[in-house]
């Protein structure tokens, strides 16, 4: 069996699924206020993985936290949102993916709530970790919800290309609103503007979202769910612990053999168990596991170029941070632009070709950074290097997850969209500390800013030319599926 990710044509091949007409079918208003619930919710989600970061020093000036405990303002969210992700995803298609995505939102909203009204250290971290649980719970859910309601091909891309411009914009809108909050209102504002959002989306989502689950009912698989937690909460502990304090600590040391062991332990139990969280075989697929390369390297290398450049344009340029949020926010305006494209390019290119062609597209615009030094017309250069990147940016968050789901059965669309959303936590924190450091350690900033913006490129780069041959179509002779550019769905390994 193929999937037909990458065909330009309508007509089907031999053994490939054939590819939907160029033209997306309209949506019909039930639809479009499925899709405005369930992009709500992703956006919500993106906002507070960077409404807070300016706050940081208000807030803790405020709640008397120190620069230490500061980090745990980030890493009590990044914990649970990352390290749940596949358990809710997995638990989504077994029991239900609707009433788990209103446990999530009515979470979210509760913690965001605690958050607001904080008295003290321990009482705003307790929101924010009870905030991540309630993203790794919203995130798989309200992706495979989305998976399982728009049919694959162009309904789908075009609602996966909404998805992903909203989930950008959100980002980007949360480090110019997380600002301009402060400055007006203080950081409580913030966590305000998370709980309005999620009481505004939970009473609209039960009436219009349909239930959604596997037909059969398998046990769930608690040792691999042990497994595979424990293995990505201690790697995302390890990784964000590392952005700060590098890898020399003794805690950092532990959590990466702790994450590394935990997770081979996860890969010999799923081997082993007859109903696995995570079908091995659905690894092996050529999609995902190029797919979700592609999509940890997207988010991996953009992440770092914002720590960076961020860096380099306050203590370089010396803008402030209401001017460094500007800069960043034409990122908006360029992922509405690449929302509405990227599904027309997937139409006629495929979701291969275009993730190709994003990755490369990506590192060429950020190549453009290794031009900036101390002149002020620099932050032109940024600003337009980094908004074209971010085009190809989405392109890429876009077109890896079409490549990732394309093909799986919808009881599986759960664990595939929390391969999808693992991928992308993981990928949001490795970056930094993997890459972000040499221009942090670097005795020059502007010249560790380089070094990064070249790896940067490179690794983007090389990426791109090892998908294009990881998940190159195969030719057999005389046979029609030569023009087709299906992606057949067999083992790594097995041309």
């Amino acid at each position: 069996m193929a999937i037909d990710t990458d065909s330009p044509t309508t007509s089907p091949t031999p053994g490939s699924l054939p590819t939907p007409p160029l033209d997306t079918p309209r949506m019909s208003t039930r639809d479009k206020l499925v899709l405005f619930v369930l992009c709500a919710a992703q956006f919500m989600v993106a906002l507070d993985f960077s409404v807070l970061n300016v706050a940081l020093p208000v807030l803790g000036a405020d709640l008397g936290m120190s620069q230490s405990a500061l980090q745990w303002a980030v890493t009590a969210f990044a914990l649970p949102s990352g390290g749940f992700l596949l358990l809710f995803g997995r638990i989504g298609d077994l029991y239900g993916r609707r009433k788990l995505f209103l446990t999530g939102l009515a979470l979210f909203a509760a913690a965001s709530v605690l958050a607001t009204f904080a008295w003290n250290p321990a009482s705003f971290l307790t929101g924010r970790a009870l905030q991540g649980l309630g993203a790794a719970v919203i995130v798989p859910t309200g992706m495979s919800l989305l998976t399982t309601t728009f049919a694959e091909g162009p309904a789908r891309a075009r609602a996966l290309g909404i998805s992903g411009t909203l989930m950008s914009l959100g980002f980007t809108i949360g480090m110019v609103a997380g600002g301009v909050l402060t400055d007006a209102l203080g950081w409580r504002s913030t966590m305000a503007l998370l709980a309005l959002f999620a009481l505004v989306v939970l009473p609209l989502a039960p009436g219009l979202l349909p239930e959604s689950r596997t037909p059969e009912r398998p046990r769930l698989d608690v040792p691999g769910a042990i497994t595979v937690t424990g293995g990505l909460l201690s790697l995302i502990y390890a990784l964000t612990t590392a952005a700060d304090h590098g890898f020399g600590r003794v805690d950092v040391i532990v959590a990466l053999i702790a994450g590394i062991a935990l997770l081979t332990a996860f890969v010999v139990v799923e081997s082993r168990t007859e109903a696995p969280l995570v079908s091995l075989p659905m690894l092996r697929r050529r999609t995902v596991a190029w797919g979700n390369l592609g999509g940890l390297v997207t988010f991996s290398m953009m992440s770092t170029v914002i720590f960076v450049l961020t860096l380099y344009l306050q203590e370089i340029l010396d803008l402030s941070a209401w001017e460094t949020g500007l800069v960043f926010g034409f990122q908006g305006v360029m992922s509405v632009i690449a929302g509405a494209l990227t599904p027309r390019f997937v139409s006629r290119l495929g979701a291969r070709r275009t993730l190709v062609v994003s990755l490369a597209g990506q590192g060429a615009f950020i190549a453009g950074l290794l031009f900036l030094n101390a002149h002020t017309w620099s932050v032109w250069l940024a600003t337009a290097a980094v908004s074209l990147a971010s085009m190809f940016h989405l392109g890429a968050i876009i077109s890896y997850g079409l490549t990732v789901t394309s093909g799986v059965p919808d009881e599986e669309q759960g664990l595939a969209t929390g391969l999808v959303t693992s991928t992308q936590q993981v990928g949001l924190t490795v970056g930094i500390p993997l890459l972000g450091v040499l221009a942090t350690t670097a005795d020059d900033l502007l010249s560790g800013t380089r070094t990064v913006m070249a790896l940067n490129t490179g690794i983007l780069l090389v990426t791109a030319a090892l998908i294009a041959l990881g998940l190159r179509t195969r030719r057999a002779a005389g046979s029609a599926a030569d023009s087709s550019g299906a992606v057949e769905a067999e083992p790594l390994g097995s041309r």
